[in-house]
């Protein structure tokens, strides 16, 4: 590896890359990483950090309707000032930006800016200076794609949602994922007149389908206006805002229309064209165990691979690979079942392993355990929000094979049930163990009652 400037050059630090190149610069490896845009990727700029903050903020909306049933009394009227949210997202964000550039640093990870291009097997180009190395890292992640459709121009992305200028009065949300539903519930906690709008019957296509339903049924209660199984026309410019024109002939007028329409990587630029690097049918990079592309020196990670877009993915990703090409005993391939993941809409979603439907195409018999209530919290709060909880089981071994729960803080607790569900514990296990009382996470010990088989 003497030969080359670096062992590992990293293009792109976001999650995966900083991670890469801080893991593998820790095995005495001599690691560069080129960025163009800001350190810390989708994730801290422009993705779940944001998100999650703006979703906090939206969440107070409940909070101060909630209160009145425990004594408490506004004098007036709560209000919002989006400016305030908007400016201290910023000041937080750089804030991280800095943590980020100083963990490169102390870990001796040389930082390059600019747009890195692949020239061959072992080097890259960055605004005109060129590297050698022994291995090169691709995590240029994901980017906003917006369908062409008359109007396309006057959407924004999730790249600038977090900055308007004014707070929408009217907001219009078009997708049917994470983004789509996180957004749609968060302006409608900040105050907007919230759409949503959706091609398919449902959205979060792909997770439990009794989630799904309890969430849309949740979400309308919450005043989130959904229109399915239509989609945007067109969008024209009028002097009240925009006039938005749906497929099944509605017509909407709003401020701000947002496409959450999906990611696709951001490989624009990159040079891995040139090199005929082999690429999946949906356009993300094809790579093996070892997270090496069709040429064995070039790696790639994270959501340039077409995996699970998730950050702690591409954070795990990282660390199989620098195991696996730095260190001293390379690990078992990445193991990819039973990822948690959370959906900050309003109410939460978590859920860990499979969904029914998966399992029952998956097992001969399963055991379905469920529960929806009212919480206590709202038992004074007045508030007619409600909370799933769901159990799945292989009836042959008894494992607990998934786990989902609609409902507040949904997120941070199963967090603590995917370490069972990862440890493969049984129902009995479940049973046995003593709940916390009086919360709602108990449900999930204290579910006996069967559902459905």
């Amino acid at each position: 590896m003497s030969d080359f400037d670096y062992d590992l050059f990293v293009i792109g630090a976001g999650s995966g890359g900083v991670r890469a190149a801080r893991t593998a610069a820790a095995t005495g490896a001599r690691v560069a990483v080129a960025e163009d845009r800001y350190l810390g990727g989708t994730c801290v700029n422009v993705g779940c950090v944001p998100k999650k903050l703006y979703s906090y903020a939206a969440h107070f909306h409940d909070a101060f309707e909630d209160a009145r049933g425990f004594g408490w009394s506004l004098t007036e009227a709560p209000r919002f000032d989006w400016a305030t949210l908007r400016d201290n997202k910023v000041r937080e964000i750089k804030r991280l930006n800095e943590i980020y550039g100083r963990l490169l640093d102390n870990a001796g990870v040389e930082l390059i800016h600019g747009r890195a291009r692949v020239v061959d097997a072992h080097r890259v180009e960055v605004d005109g200076r060129a590297f050698s190395a022994a291995k090169i890292l691709v995590a240029v992640g994901g980017w906003p794609w917006v369908p062409d459709f008359p109007g396309r121009e006057l959407t924004v992305t999730s790249n600038e949602v977090f900055d308007l200028e004014r707070m929408p009065r009217r907001f219009l949300v078009l997708g049917g994922g994470y983004i789509a539903v996180e957004f749609a519930s968060i302006f409608n906690g900040l105050g907007s007149e919230s759409h949503l709008v959706y091609r398919g019957e449902l959205f979060l296509r792909g997770f439990d389908r009794e989630v799904r339903e309890f969430t849309r049924e949740q979400m309308a209660l919450k005043g989130v206006n959904l229109h399915f199984e239509t989609n945007i026309e067109s969008i024209e410019k009028t002097e009240g805002g925009l006039l938005v024109t749906l497929t099944n002939g509605e017509s909407l007028e709003v401020d701000t229309v947002l496409a959450a329409t999906g990611r696709k990587p951001h490989l624009e630029g990159v040079g891995l064209d040139a090199l005929g690097i082999a690429l999946n049918p949906d356009g993300t990079v094809k790579v093996n165990d070892r997270f090496e592309t069709s040429t064995p020196s070039i790696l790639a990670l994270g959501d340039v691979t077409g995996g699970p877009e998730l950050t702690p993915v591409a954070l795990a990703e990282a660390m199989h690979l620098v195991s696996q090409h730095f260190g001293e005993a390379p690990p078992k391939p990445m193991d990819y079942r039973n990822i948690a993941t959370a959906v900050f809409c309003h109410p939460n979603i978590g859920t860990v392993g499979l969904s029914e439907e998966q399992a029952r195409k998956e097992y001969d018999a399963i055991r379905v355990y469920r529960t929806d209530f009212r919480p206590m919290k709202h038992t004074l709060s007045g508030s007619e929000e409600r909370c799933l909880m769901k159990l799945i089981v292989d009836d042959a071994s008894d494992v607990v094979v998934g786990a989902h729960m609609v409902g507040e803080e949904a997120g941070e607790l199963i967090q603590g049930i995917a370490i069972a569900v990862k440890a493969g514990l049984t129902k009995a296990d479940f049973d046995a163990t003593v709940g916390i009382h009086p919360t709602a996470a108990e449900e999930f010990v204290t579910m006996r009652t069967l559902s459905r088989h």
